[in-house]
């Protein structure tokens, strides 16, 4: 499972250059078609993990071109998945967001407990 992970965490890992992931796919000898149906359904899986609605996929070319459709096909489960291991690990018990929050609202309880013992 790690080795489908990897391909998805090394564009992203290029992304933050100048060179975006059609690019990328191109320059490593994918054909044009696979590397758009990558992108195409890579923007799509990320955003189906993230329930945005941003849906990217060229139907006619997918139903005509095996390439585009294999290329869309990887791209949405491989950036899906990446992105749904991404929310996971920021939801995990004890993450760096879980415990900001617990320590926010730790602080929130000790004033209201401080304004209400003065009250009281």
């Amino acid at each position: 499972m790690w080795r489908r992970l990897l391909l998805p965490a090394v564009l992203i890992a290029l992304l933050g250059g100048c060179q975006s992931t059609r690019d990328y796919m191109l320059a490593q000898g994918y054909s044009t078609a696979f590397a758009q149906g990558y992108a195409d359904g890579c923007t799509s899986g990320d955003s189906a993990a993230k329930a945005l609605g941003a849906f990217r996929k060229n139907v006619p070319v997918y139903l005509a071109d095996a390439q585009y459709a294999t290329g869309w096909d990887d791209g949405f489960r491989q950036c899906q998945a990446s992105a749904n291991a991404d929310i996971d690990r920021r939801l995990q018990p004890d993450s760096r967001e879980d415990r900001a929050w617990r320590r926010q609202v730790d602080q929130d309880m000790a004033k209201a407990l401080s304004h209400s013992r003065k009250k009281g």
